[in-house]
């Protein structure tokens, strides 16, 4: 049986394989994206470390959010000097997201109260809304 979809299920990425102190933070984001799944069954998040994400190169087809910063996440590290720069707090939190292109953001901060603060403007600033209205929009075969 199929567990995800690339097109439609969301990688949410913490770094140190999800035991950093950003998993809370992560949490909270994979929770916001399922609650808007609308009942389709691939439209969800799945919570993944970032030593399993860079391993698994099926999965890099798949939307991403990195969470955490450079230092211990991987993934972070791979595309903060790609990802243009979307929001900032203080040059202490950090949004950084390919909405058009690849469906790539990094939410990372200077510890994990600062990731968190970058997570909670993801989700407030509409940023989670632009994403998945992209990458769940409407496709053949969705009749839901």
């Amino acid at each position: 049986m199929k567990l995800v979809d690339r097109e439609e299920t969301i990688m949410v990425v913490v770094g140190g394989d999800g035991m950093s102190g950003d998993r809370p933070a992560a949490a909270e984001l994979k929770q916001a994206i399922d609650a808007r799944a609308n009942g389709q069954p691939y439209r969800r998040a799945v919570l993944i470390g970032d030593a399993e994400f860079v391993e698994r190169p099926e999965l890099h087809h798949h939307p991403t959010i990195a969470i955490g910063g450079p230092g211990v996440n991987v993934v972070s590290q791979r595309l903060v000097d790609d990802l243009p720069m979307r929001w900032q707090h203080e040059d202490r939190a950090f949004l950084q997201a390919d909405l058009d292109l690849t469906n790539r953001v990094a939410l990372w901060g200077m510890d994990a109260a600062a990731t968190a603060r970058a997570v909670g403007a993801f989700l407030s600033e509409g940023y989670l809304d632009a994403l998945l209205d992209r990458v769940w929009r409407f496709r053949p075969g969705n009749f839901m």
